[in-house]
């Protein structure tokens, strides 16, 4: 079928499009929610990293649908229903416009294990007639990452807000680079090694769907809460441009 993807930048969304291209399905366009500023309260939508995705169309030789996050986390019932103001129906919003304008029958999600973000995404879904594609629902994370690093998802740390991970240290850092240490993290502090608890947060810099790959040129580390035990910061995006793929 016709596939619109819903991209926040990272690793999972990124994975997802790629198994819904090995399950025989078409993806013809991106859709993304556009943050109003680096670090939000969403229970949600990711948005650190979000002004890299404007070079994700150009990246992937796709049409790119994006939609401003006015809403607010309003309903946060776990069955949730249609709430006007609520972020949720900002997606709606979205999925809509790509469905007026192109033939899609339904949507790439890169959930894993959150059911409140996937049953929402669930209902907006079903108000549309689109169906869902996550594949990587309910995966072991451990073999999920090695994965993502085996089909060459190239993906950098741009957040942390978790025990073990240091902002200083570990922004920046490949899926490679990092992975032993979210390993070492899980042992000592059950750390969700794909970042399903909020533990980390990543920037897909290339895959084997992208035509040409991303690369930083200037970045800076942002503090955003000092805490003792699990520091919050991320990587402020200065400046970010596409390569061809054959070039170092």
């Amino acid at each position: 079928m016709k596939v619109v993807a819903l991209v926040s930048g990272g690793k999972d969304s990124c994975y997802n499009m790629l198994q819904c291209v090995a399950h025989g399905h078409e993806i013809v366009a991106l859709a993304h929610l556009l943050p109003k500023q680096d670090e939000m309260d969403s229970y949600m939508y990711q948005s650190v990293g979000h002004n890299a995705l404007n070079l994700y169309a150009d990246a992937a030789e796709l049409p790119m649908f994006q939609q401003s996050i006015d809403g607010k986390p309003l309903n946060l019932d776990f069955d949730y229903q249609s709430t006007e103001g609520d972020e949720v129906e900002d997606l709606y919003k979205l999925l809509k416009k790509v469905k007026d304008s192109m033939d899609i029958e339904g949507v790439s999600v890169g959930a894993i294990f959150s059911d409140y973000q996937r049953l929402r995404v669930e209902n907006v879904c079903n108000r549309l007639g689109l169906q869902v594609l996550a594949y990587l629902w309910h995966r072991n994370q451990t073999e999920l990452l090695q994965e993502m690093i085996d089909n060459k998802i190239h993906a950098i740390i741009i957040k942390v807000a978790a025990m073990g991970l240091d902002p200083k240290i570990h922004l920046g850092m490949t899926l490679e680079e990092i992975q032993p240490h979210l390993h070492a993290m899980h042992d000592k502090f059950d750390l969700n090694v794909c970042g399903e608890g909020g533990e980390f947060e990543s920037l897909t810099l290339d895959c084997p769907l992208f035509k040409k790959k991303l690369v930083l040129l200037d970045k800076e580390i942002v503090i955003h809460s000092n805490d003792a035990f699990a520091p919050v910061g991320y990587l402020k995006l200065n400046k970010i441009t596409l390569a061809e793929k054959n070039v170092q």
